[in-house]
């Protein structure tokens, strides 16, 4: 099955040897890793059940060499094992990993793959990576960690092989150190490594309670790790075991991802969790939550689905990746458009500022009926993944898009589909502070595009006209002040330019203004830095004897392209005015 959607193509993964789909089986809970080394190299873990009657399953994989335009299905990890919660992650090597629970005994192993996820050899025989119930586990890939290489594993402690929900291995998932607790016990989460190797673990309980909890020393490979940060986070909801789009499991686990991208937003911490509101029995949401600083404190909790709240719809199976240049990749099923409020689509957004703001949703397949293709558990799985690098993210999602004739419904299966932010954004060329002097015409204060040095208006007014100029035609855009004194008004477009209204702007400073987005592509297209300094007509940022004398010089003067800055009180010539305005300022400066 190829399923295509707009510009959005889902390919599936759990095929035959020729490429087309295996009637009769069924595949779900899918986990996808990249090659950070060779983005088309890719490599997808799952549930596979090879008959949907049964709830027999085991360790299901999938390999592409081409960017996920054709899979390979080889089998799975063992023949007749029966095996569930499948995890894998990739080193800065390219080598895979798959962490795979074996079901009977609730202990885990890890497997590992040196050719692109063509073939895997087990690395911790007879369970030995401990393990338990929705296990996750994440590699340190810092390359100036202490911890660099290790592996961290923990999951729900309820059902487990034995005590503690924590573990490490510190030669590459051969051997694993004995469990321990954390803090809180939490359940239904995910983990990553700041640049620091510092640990940190996002889970909650089976209710509204979540929590960020940090390791500093599970780096140090001769010390047994401790938790020395706890911090309560606010996702606005709490999780849901058995909602209507998934009956017999959860809408959606607990993800935390750290930014590790050496820019403004480096070691930021994100989570995002699928939550059913605060105060409704019905519905859930795609919640997100930051922190900048450490983990220490998180944002209040933000709603990714931007859709008008209808505590009837479900948005679940969130979650989330960080590009390494820090962009925020968001994936997951949306009842939106469904009448039923079953039938599912996968939707995206992103961010480029740090989770400040994010891109406006776009559905990225068609729909699909989730209570379909049940192998008897009632439910497709319990999560979905995404892998993001810096154009794009790489999704791995169950859906039912065959259609199974001697059963009269769809199948279960997994696909592969590739989402990225709109390449057809347009550039800003210029910016420039517009006003008009009497009846001699309209002039142009240039501002710089770059570096920290605004341009200077130095003409005193009520209202001011920001003027952004693009590359391509503007329909619509945003403007937000980001520093400084002013109240964007409002906004209007003609061809190529885009032009807001500024008021209360106060003299002798700079107002910074934030460009996004533009014809609705969801991005950041820069901030401008604009200089107020009234009565300074030579643009040196202080106004003083030099302004003065160049008033005095162009006194009576009609007002020209040449010498409109002298015309400070917009009459349209430079008269005594003027002059006094610089008098009254005189000393006035800005950085």
């Amino acid at each position: 099955m190829i399923s295509q959607f707009g510009s959005f193509t889902s390919f599936q993964v759990n095929v035959d040897a020729n490429g087309n789909n295996i009637v009769g089986d069924a595949a779900n809970e899918p986990s996808i890793s990249v090659d950070p080394t060779d983005g088309n190299k890719m490599t997808i873990g799952w549930r596979q059940f090879d008959s949907w009657t049964s709830n027999f399953r085991e360790a299901g994989y999938g390999y592409t060499t081409d960017g996920g335009a054709t899979w390979t299905f080889p089998g799975v990890l063992q023949n007749g094992v029966f095996r569930s919660d499948p995890v894998t992650n990739s080193d800065e090597t390219g080598n895979f990993f798959y962490l795979s629970l074996l079901v009977n005994t609730f202990c885990g192993d890890i497997w590992r793959s040196t050719n692109g996820g063509q073939t895997w050899a087990l690395r911790s025989p007879n369970g030995g990576a401990h393990s338990g119930d929705k296990e996750w586990f994440t590699v340190d890939r810092t390359p100036t960690s202490m911890g660099h290489g290790f592996q961290y594993q923990f999951w729900t402690e309820f059902f487990a092989c034995d005590f503690g929900g924590f573990s490490r291995s510190t030669d590459g998932g051969v051997t694993w150190q004995t469990p321990i607790s954390i803090p809180n016990s939490p359940q239904w989460g995910t983990l990553d490594v700041a640049s620091t190797g510092d640990l940190f673990v996002g889970g909650g309980n089976s209710g509204s309670s979540f929590w960020c909890i940090r390791s500093t020393n599970a780096k140090n490979p001769v010390v047994t790790p401790t938790f020395d940060q706890i911090t309560t986070v606010n996702m606005g909801g709490t999780l849901w075991y058995g909602p209507p789009v998934n009956p017999d499991r959860l809408a959606g686990q607990i993800f935390l991802a750290v930014d590790r991208s050496g820019g403004p937003t480096n070691n930021n911490i994100y989570m995002v969790a699928t939550v059913r509101p605060t105060g409704f029995g019905t519905g859930t949401d795609v919640m997100f939550a930051r922190s900048t600083d450490g983990g220490l404190s998180f944002s209040a909790p933000r709603r990714i689905n931007d859709d008008p709240i209808n505590h009837n719809k479900y948005h679940w199976f969130g979650t989330l990746a960080v590009a390494p240049n820090g962009r925020i990749d968001v994936v997951w099923n949306d009842t939106r458009n469904a009448t039923n409020n079953i039938d599912s689509q996968l939707f995206y957004s992103f961010s480029t500022d740090g989770g400040v703001t994010f891109s406006p949703n776009v559905p990225v397949s068609n729909s699909f009926n989730p209570l379909e293709g049940w192998p008897n558990q009632n439910k497709i799985g319990d999560y979905i993944t995404i892998v993001s690098d810096n154009t794009g993210g790489n999704v791995a999602y169950s859906a039912t898009f065959n259609f199974n004739a001697s059963r009269g419904q769809h199948e279960q299966d997994v696909y592969h589909v590739r989402v990225a932010p709109p390449t057809s954004v347009l550039n800003l060329l210029s910016a420039a502070s517009r006003l008009t002097h009497a009846g001699a015409g309209t002039f142009d204060v240039s501002m710089p595009l770059t570096g920290d040095v605004s341009g200077v208006e130095n003409r005193s007014s009520g209202t001011y006209n920001a003027v952004f100029t693009f590359n391509g035609a503007v329909t619509s855009g945003e403007v937000l002040v980001v520093s400084g004194t002013a109240t964007v008004g409002p906004i209007s477009f003609s061809g190529n330019t885009m032009t807001a209204q500024l008021t209360g702007v106060a003299s002798a400073e700079v107002v910074t203004l934030r460009v996004q987005n533009i014809n609705g592509d969801g991005q950041q297209h820069g901030d401008v830095p604009f200089g107020f300094l009234t009565a300074d007509v030579n643009a040196n940022r202080i106004v003083d004897r030099p302004d003065q004398q160049q008033l005095q010089t162009n006194r009576g003067q009609p007002v020209t392209a040449s010498n409109f800055r002298d015309d400070i009180n917009l009459s349209g010539i430079v008269d005594r005015p003027d002059l006094q305005s610089v008098q009254i300022n005189r000393g006035h400066s800005i950085p």
